[in-house]
């Protein structure tokens, strides 16, 4: 970012109005929380950086979009406190739903609907499968536990395809029990996204990024060699529901909550019971960001039934991987895993 402010360096965690320029709203939020806030309004809006900054001056308030979104941030911040007990509640999204300027007429729908609130809220659920039994039945569609064990790690080969149906060239490497870094080959860089076993980065040539803490815990999800065995004990409470249709698979919602940090949304496929979407989300000081993973072409690999595709998609972005090739348990150095050294400063400092 180029607002970074100049400070020097400390052992403790900078707040946003130490590491960031003309900070006036959430000066004392943890700097590494400001960048997921902003995606978050981002999302919310449907806008990008630029409808609020100035490009490549992000500390100016050269815009009046920018000054407005302070007090629109005030304004929720006072709302959720002084009506809803600091509960975050009402959100950016609560008004815009993806748009600039929210809608403040109803909207007439091409089809007569009954709003939800008329629905009933009353939903019988003695014939909804068990939370368990269908984590159960998923860990069995996939081998079982001990099929798991014996996979040590896992390299696969394939493509992403990017928006514009751009087709990547991309690898994954996987070592149990969570080291995983994938690498996509543009022609003239390569970027690399990895957990180490203990923290999430990603890099291009003369950049790394350290994740922050909410985005560390989903690469380390994902890295997770083994994680069909351990959504048993990732849950403090697990709550059942109709899931919708995926590719015309009907499905089972199984929302899974944990102490201190955002649902997990899990949804199995009720015939087959393979996992067909898992939905997670990062916390921001404003909102929730959202991450779907459909997955998708599962096949045998080693034992063990894998999806050999998956889309992941984040508001206004999204791609797919397809492997195309898969090995089991073969030999790779940790140093893999490691994040390159940050590049040295500019000369003359």
């Amino acid at each position: 970012m180029s607002a970074r402010a100049q400070n020097p360096p400390s052992d403790a965690p900078q707040t946003a109005a130490q590491s960031f320029k003309n900070v006036q709203v959430m000066k004392d939020v943890p700097a590494e929380e400001i960048i997921p806030a902003m995606q978050f309004i981002s999302a919310s809006l449907g806008v990008e950086c630029t409808y609020c900054h100035v490009e490549r001056a992000f500390e100016k308030d050269d815009k009046k979009e920018k000054k407005f979104a302070r007090h629109m941030i005030e304004m929720t911040m006072n709302i959720n406190k002084d009506n809803f007990e600091g509960k975050r509640w009402v959100t950016c999204y609560s008004c815009h739903r993806g748009a600039a300027k929210p809608v403040s007429i109803p909207i007439i729908s091409a089809e007569e609907k009954m709003p939800e609130m008329m629905a009933g809220d009353a939903v019988d659920k003695s014939s909804f499968s068990k939370a368990q039994a269908l984590l159960d039945k998923y860990l069995a569609s996939i081998g079982g536990t001990d099929s798991l064990k014996k996979i040590s790690s896992r390299v696969q080969k394939g493509t992403v395809t990017l928006a514009g149906n751009q087709k990547i060239p991309i690898d994954i490497y996987a070592k149990a029990p969570n080291k995983r870094v994938s690498a996509v080959h543009f022609k003239e860089r390569e970027s690399l996204t990895a957990f180490d076993g203990k923290a999430g980065w990603m890099a291009v040539p003369g950049r790394v990024h350290m994740m922050t803490a909410g985005e560390s815990e989903g690469a380390q999800m994902d890295a997770d060699i083994a994680l069909p065995a351990h959504f048993s004990s990732m849950f403090s409470k697990l709550e059942v529901s109709e899931g919708e249709s995926i590719d015309s698979h009907a499905t089972w919602l199984v929302v899974g909550q944990r102490e201190g940090k955002p649902d997990v949304q899990l949804y199995f496929d009720k015939q087959s019971g393979l996992l067909l979407r898992l939905v997670r989300y990062i916390d921001s000081p404003l909102g929730l960001n959202p991450l779907q993973i459909d997955f998708a072409d599962y096949r045998d690999s080693g034992g063990v039934k894998i999806p050999f595709r998956w889309t992941q998609a984040r508001p206004g972005n999204r791609f797919t991987i397809q492997v195309e090739s898969s090995e089991q348990n073969v030999p790779i150095d940790d140093a893999k895993f490691a994040p390159p050294p940050p590049p040295p400063p500019p000369s003359g400092r």
